[in-house]
């Protein structure tokens, strides 16, 4: 597996890291669904074993995935794979708990603690802020900002980072936050990396980066013949592209190219999807979700970095 160097943190991570949003199951806030269906934790834990295998060693979590539930799974792991082994990255904020808002200060620093325990460890290598919405002057910010400080000046957490689905909503609080990585929302489809400007600043100020969601929650795999139905909890039953034949149809139309196009290649569709994230990025990873260990022998044939022509190639087919 490809390493990549993140930036300023001169921490060298695989190239195709673990994203296990999954790995928390079905999950819903309110009536809203946030999380993923038929998802086994046997399945999760081998899949954990299989990439530390493969050498994929920057895993990625967040405390509201399953209400802690991936963080717990991860955290089980240490008895057969050194900790030591693994960047190990998790979020906070999307959970106001009894707050009327997000990042309430006392509430940070309760998920904080938790998040060290269910992940059975004493620092993590990096938290994410995990959205911008720090209010609608950006009011609360700074607080947030100060609770990552002390935890970092207590030695339990090296790195900081800041997330969201927004690339122009990240650059907003770029410069306040400083953060040593960031973790924009990109793939194939959805891709204003460049033109939000969020990639100049990148480059700029030596900064890491981790896409994530970069097949587009499965959609991009051309796996969805029609338009599938999710069950309750289940965050893609949100996602107004998987109800759309047209779409659909062009992905698979997409898919037979690739498959011509990299047919020397393992696993030609993901190779092109994914691999045309990186011809820009050279302080990017991509964060794949692998949920079980076939999944994960597919993502360690990833991870190369596809030539000039062949990435606008890519790209010219989901413009």
């Amino acid at each position: 597996m490809r390493k990549v160097t993140l930036g300023r943190t001169n921490v060298s991570v695989s190239a195709i890291s673990l994203g296990t949003w999954s790995y928390g199951g079905s999950n819903k806030i309110g009536k809203i669904s946030i999380g993923w269906s038929n998802q086994d934790d046997n399945d999760s834990k081998a899949a954990l074993i299989k990439s530390w295998e493969k050498e994929i060693n920057h895993w990625d979590t967040a405390d509201v995935y399953g209400e802690g539930r991936s963080e717990k799974i991860i955290g089980s792991m240490w008895k057969i794979i050194p900790r030591t082994s693994i960047f190990l990255a998790t979020k906070v904020g999307w959970d106001k708990g009894p707050y009327p808002y997000w990042y309430h200060p006392k509430h940070i620093k309760h998920k904080i603690e938790t998040s060290l325990k269910n992940l059975n460890t004493n620092c993590i290598d990096l938290m994410y802020l995990h959205h911008c919405n720090f209010g609608k002057k950006g009011e609360y910010f700074d607080d947030a900002m100060n609770i990552l400080k002390i935890f970092k000046d207590q030695g339990k957490i090296r790195f900081i980072g800041l997330s969201d689905w927004s690339n122009k909503r990240i650059l907003q609080y770029l410069d306040r936050c400083n953060p040593d990585i960031i973790q924009p929302y990109r793939n194939i489809m959805d891709n204003d990396y460049e033109i939000s400007g969020l990639k100049k600043a990148v480059i700029k100020n030596n900064i890491g980066v981790c896409f994530f969601s970069p097949l587009k929650h499965g959609l991009l795999t051309g796996k969805y013949k029609n338009v599938p139905k999710f069950k309750d909890g289940d965050h893609r039953s949100r996602i107004k592209e998987f109800y759309d034949p047209e779409i659909i149809q062009k992905i698979l139309d997409n898919c037979k190219k690739l498959e011509k196009k990299f047919s020397k290649h393992k696993n030609p569709i993901m190779y092109g999807v994914i691999n045309s994230l990186f011809f820009d990025s050279p302080t990017g990873c991509v964060l794949l979700g692998q949920r079980n260990s076939n999944q994960v022998n597919i993502a360690s044939s990833l991870g190369e970095v596809l030539s000039k022509d062949e990435t606008n190639w890519v790209k010219s087919l989901y413009k």
